[in-house]
């Protein structure tokens, strides 16, 4: 039986969700976007991310970011291509800032946190290497995705799969059916259209609003990277440094400022960044100063923020058609993506299986052993 697939979306939780569908010989993959690896639009975060491996769940649900980290750190040793390099990652923490810590970064900042087993080399800072005016800290191994090379290395493994890609701007989410390569009508919808999920017809999910984050990119570079709770600021404002890896640059940050759809750059935001990357990691410039940071661009994304979290449902389009949806993963996309697909081809599966199929021999999802 031939699975007729549709996703809609191609950021970084589309495009996984389509690569682990394509492994199975019984789908036929299609994705379907408004915008594609290469483009950069205030609509479209992917390219916008740091994007690294800094856990945000609690615990409870933590299984998103422990299923990826795996995957994450085999294509790190085993697939230059992909575009992902190993950082060893400071984390420093403000006591007196608790109650100002920026929105959605909390669970990081946790005593004994849950991620102190999976990431490799936890270990508790010495009072003398955490950051002035910092109470407590911590390091761990982690990598940064250098999003632009990584968003185009899942096109490749997509297309290799024999997923096809499709532009597209739908306004519900029933027109999805109609758009597999095919010809035939998709019997699965994957809606992992993030933050367009608020206003997409047949889901607006008005549980969603955007969390806004600027940075500034330089050429200027520097390890470890660097992550704060919070700083003098303000709530909405955070400090953390990251190398992209294979000259992606260097990603100042950052805000995290919820219900903030404003897509331009603040300059004053930008002067506060700086000034904050610099503080905490002189290095960067060898103490010149943010007069000595070689700036590539200014940024801005809008996370897909989604009260009570991300949305990894399946529910009927009708009687022949059902849509699983992956969407609403805040500031944890890339580190969350795995997780969350192998969720999504559970539940395709379990369509499957529903409609008569027999999964005997189905290969793997990951190419590493669970």
């Amino acid at each position: 039986m031939v699975n007729v697939i549709v996703v809609a979306g191609a950021g970084v939780s589309g495009l996984t969700s389509a690569l682990l569908l394509s492994r199975s010989k019984g789908n036929k993959v299609t994705v379907v976007a408004k915008h594609m690896p290469g483009d950069y639009d205030i609509e479209y975060a992917s390219p916008w991310a740091g994007a690294n491996v800094l856990p945000m769940a609690f615990e409870e649900d933590s299984r998103w970011e422990r299923r990826t980290w795996p995957e994450l750190k085999r294509l790190t040793e085993q697939v230059p291509e992909a575009g992902i390099h190993f950082q060893s990652n400071d984390v420093h923490s403000f006591s007196r800032l608790k109650d100002a810590q920026a929105a959605g970064a909390d669970p990081l900042f946790s005593a004994n946190p849950w991620y102190n087993t999976v990431l490799p080399d936890y270990r508790e800072l010495n009072h003398d290497e955490v950051i002035p005016g910092h109470d407590s800290g911590c390091e761990f191994t982690s990598v940064c995705i250098n999003t632009v090379i990584y968003l185009s290395w899942l096109v490749g493994q997509c297309a290799k799969n024999g997923v096809v890609f499709k532009r597209a701007v739908l306004s519900d989410i029933r027109e999805a059916k109609a758009l597999s390569h095919t010809g035939q009508p998709a019997n699965i919808i994957v809606n992992a259209t993030a933050l367009g999920s608020l206003k997409l017809g047949g889901v607006e999910d008005s549980s969603l609003t955007p969390a806004r984050g600027q940075v500034v990119v330089v050429r200027n570079e520097f390890h470890p990277m660097v992550a704060t709770s919070g700083t003098d600021d303000g709530p909405t404002e955070m400090a953390y440094i990251m190398q992209r890896a294979a000259g992606g640059g260097t990603i100042l940050g950052g805000t995290y400022d919820m219900g903030n759809w404003e897509s331009a750059p603040d300059p004053n935001i930008a002067i506060r960044i700086m000034k904050r990357a610099v503080q905490v990691a002189p290095g960067l410039t060898g103490g010149k100063g943010i007069e000595g940071l070689s700036v590539i661009r200014h940024g801005v994304g809008l996370r897909p923020y989604r009260k009570g979290g991300v949305r990894i449902a399946e529910e009927a389009l009708d009687g022949e058609t059902s849509i699983v949806h992956n969407y609403g993963h805040a500031g944890w996309g890339y580190q969350g993506s795995y997780g969350c697909a192998e969720r999504v081809v559970e539940l395709v599966n379990g369509i499957r299986k529903r409609n008569g199929e027999k999964l005997d021999g189905e290969p793997k999802v990951f190419e590493w052993d669970p």
